[in-house]
């Protein structure tokens, strides 16, 4: 039955073009496309992560439901220590973050101060990367503060200019100093870049009577796919009162986001293939409609149903694996270049920036895996489209089909 369909397929050349070619295009569009949808989530996520949020945070039990330094971390030197030890953790550092008044000569603005270790931050986040003008904090900074691009528009300030700031210290008593614009940044996160802004924990631990406390410890680790397997090492080794929780719960409402984006994505992603199925189960179906007394001969000779399936198989197996074994070297090295060289399209990170986008560029991500499902699925769908044509012969006797016209 092979050779019989090899002989078949380049006997009906135009029928068989055109499976070759709508099995190529659609399996050429879907591995592009999943690889883009999926490369741009992992894109928001690294960056989001990457911007300050950790991997990996340690809080107080109560320290996010209700908050207030009642709930600071005590003792984290201790904490460190433990942390140091486990597999898997990369780096890792301790924040102190409090919120305030900040005011210049003619604006006010509330924002959070956080207390951060320099250096330590250069391999946590890209708070360092994101520098405009000025300088990064170092561990002797003193009173210079580290402040978001729309942070120092909205209080109308510029480097070198003094703020004052006002607020709560760790036991709850009165807090107030001025500050030295030093530095200031911009992440793209508009929202963050608005209410943020940073102190060398030298300084800051001194004002806010902070030393060895802190509202969190946060943690890189290795490998991000490995971060539930080091969180339950980091969580066995944590007092009863603290705990740890991964990037999945701290960006619960971006993961959701991401999640629903899936599903819409797919969905959109499906209606496509269920319009190449039928096409192609459509086009089958009128060619195999000219072939009745064709398949009625080979019948009445003693040919099987069995066989006129095998027939039907071969052929749409010859086809499909031809087009994939095309698209698919393509389709994987457009993936993989644009995993390396994302698309770039200016504006797109402005115009979304509400919405957590903050990078022009639309990476791809290159996965054998995802290219290996993307291909077995399309060679689902053609053998399923030769499902009804099989059925439709089957339905005339052979001596009917023989003499069908």
């Amino acid at each position: 039955m092979f050779s019989f369909a090899l002989k078949n397929i380049l006997f009906y050349k135009g029928r068989s073009l055109t499976t070759f070619v709508l099995t190529f295009v659609s399996t050429l569009l879907f591995v592009v496309y999943v690889s883009m949808m999926d490369g741009s989530h992992k894109s928001m996520l690294q960056n989001a992560i990457k911007i300050y949020t950790g991997a990996i945070e340690i809080y107080h039990k109560d320290y996010r439901d209700i908050g207030g330094n009642e709930y600071l971390i005590q003792d984290t030197s201790a904490i460190l220590k433990k942390i140091s030890q486990i597999e898997g953790v990369e780096a890792y550092t301790s924040r102190y973050e409090t919120f305030g008044l900040l005011s210049s000569k003619n604006n006010s603005a509330a924002s959070m101060v956080a207390g951060i270790e320099p250096e330590k931050e250069k391999s946590l986040s890209s708070i360092s990367e994101a520098l405009t003008e000025g300088e990064f904090l170092t561990e002797k900074s003193g009173n210079c503060i580290y402040m978001g691009v729309e942070l120092v528009k909205k209080l109308k300030v510029k480097l070198a200019d003094e703020v004052a700031f006002i607020g709560a210290a760790s036991d709850n008593s009165f807090a107030a100093d001025i500050f030295r614009v030093c530095g200031i940044f911009k992440t793209g996160s508009f929202e963050f870049d608005l209410s943020t802004s940073f102190l060398s924990r030298d300084y800051f631990d001194t004002l806010m009577l902070s030393k060895n406390k802190a509202s969190y410890i946060t943690i890189k680790v290795d490998d991000l796919e490995h971060v539930e397997a080091v969180n339950e090492k980091i969580a066995r080794v944590l007092d009863d009162n603290l705990e740890s929780l991964t990037w999945k719960t701290l960006m619960k409402t971006m993961v959701e986001a991401m999640e629903v984006d899936s599903i819409f994505g797919y969905i959109s992603l499906a209606l496509f293939l269920v319009v190449i199925f039928f096409v192609i189960m459509i086009y089958g179906f009128i060619n195999v409609s000219s072939r009745i007394k064709e398949f009625g001969v080979l019948r009445c000779v003693g040919i099987s149903n069995s066989n006129i399936f095998s027939l039907l198989f071969y052929e749409i197996f010859i086809l499909s694996t031809l087009a994939i074994a095309v698209a698919a070297p393509i389709g994987g090295y457009i993936c993989y270049y644009y995993s390396i060289n994302p698309i770039v399209i200016e504006g797109i990170a402005e115009m979304y920036k509400d919405y957590g986008i903050i990078s022009d560029e639309i990476p791809f991500d290159f996965s054998v895996f995802t290219l290996a499902w993307n291909i077995l699925l399309i060679y689902v769908l053609n053998f399923l489209s030769i499902l009804y044509p099989y059925f439709y012969i089957n339905s005339f006797r052979p001596i009917e089909a023989s003499r069908h016209v």
